[in-house]
């Protein structure tokens, strides 16, 4: 690919305060939000994924909130190419793109020119898989993958149904392994990968004052309306933390106080699975400790980021 411009990464775990951040940076700098959620993609989903609000995307334009339905599917592979072409039209327009988010396999794909599998989702063997992991349990599903692409495998939560499912999907239906298909070639831009970090204890103490306010907000009646528009619970978009745990208290199998917790046992889980993954990708991350004690914070990104702007 040919380079056709530069482009700022923020990037962190939950509750690292990326949506705040962004907008600072973004009003700025002539800045334009290119979202990197797994889970902001989704329609009517809004308080459960922290999605910024509509007051927070007045301030600056946001890109690829709001992508699909939560019963559609969009793959990798087609995040790549809206993110790649959003970010070539804020830059032809003299704006600065910030792909900003916590999904580390969309961060990294972009970044890192990841050649994608173009493979269709097949329905029915996702709904043949799927079974097997409900009968014999997501370890045993991932050993499947393991006997197929134990380097895919290795590098892919046993948890993580979803993506497994996908890997297996590619591997059946192409007779080519995603590790084979992974490769990877000069992306379109040029990037600077700034991250925000905490303490864990500090992440995890953001996280559950975050969970208590979605609760506030009404992540139950959004949870309950989602379900009532036709959204079953077995969707891949309802199995993300805090739809999931707010079902089973609609179908009276917790009490709310056990489903904030196990959101927020969820979360922290899924920080420290974050930080993993960031860890295992860091190409040159500029990190920042994102504390309540920092006023410097915004001041020394934009000056990281001026800097980078000013070489060729």
């Amino acid at each position: 690919m040919l380079l056709t411009g530069k482009a700022v990464v923020l990037l962190g775990p939950t509750a690292s305060g990326k949506t705040a951040v962004a907008i600072q940076l973004a009003d700025a700098l002539n800045g334009e939000v290119i979202g990197a959620d797994s889970r902001q993609i989704y329609r009517y989903m809004d308080i459960g994924t922290a999605k910024p609000t509509p007051a927070q995307r007045a301030l600056v334009p946001h890109h690829l909130l709001d992508v699909v339905h939560p019963d559609e599917t969009l793959t990798l592979a087609q995040y790549q190419d809206m993110a790649y072409s959003i970010m070539a039209d804020v830059a032809a327009r003299g704006a600065l793109p910030l792909l900003v988010g916590g999904t580390g396999q969309y961060i990294t794909a972009v970044t890192e020119g990841w050649t994608i599998p173009r493979v269709e989702p097949d329905l029915v063997l996702r709904a043949d898989l799927e079974q097997y992991a409900r009968l014999h349990g997501p370890a045993a599903l991932h050993e499947r993958l393991d006997a197929l692409d134990p380097q895919y495998a290795a590098r892919t939560h046993p948890n993580n149904v979803r993506r497994v499912i996908r890997a297996l999907e590619v591997c059946l239906t192409t007779g080519s392994t995603m590790t084979e298909q992974q490769q990877r070639t000069p992306p379109p831009f040029s990037f600077l990968i700034l991250g925000l970090t905490a303490p864990r204890e500090v992440l995890y103490s953001f996280a559950d004052q975050r969970v208590l306010s979605m609760i506030e907000q009404g992540l139950v009646d959004e949870t309950r309306r989602l379900l009532d528009a036709g959204f079953h619970a077995g969707l891949p978009s309802m199995s993300g933390i805090g739809y999931r745990e707010i079902v089973d208290y609609l179908h009276g199998q917790v009490t709310l106080d056990e489903a904030v917790a196990r959101i927020q046992f969820a979360t922290h889980d899924f920080i420290r699975r974050q930080e993993v993954w960031f860890r295992g990708h860091d190409n040159g991350i500029l990190w920042h400790n994102r504390t309540v004690d920092n006023p410097l914070l915004i001041e020394q990104m934009l000056n990281h980021i001026k800097s980078w702007q000013m070489v060729d």
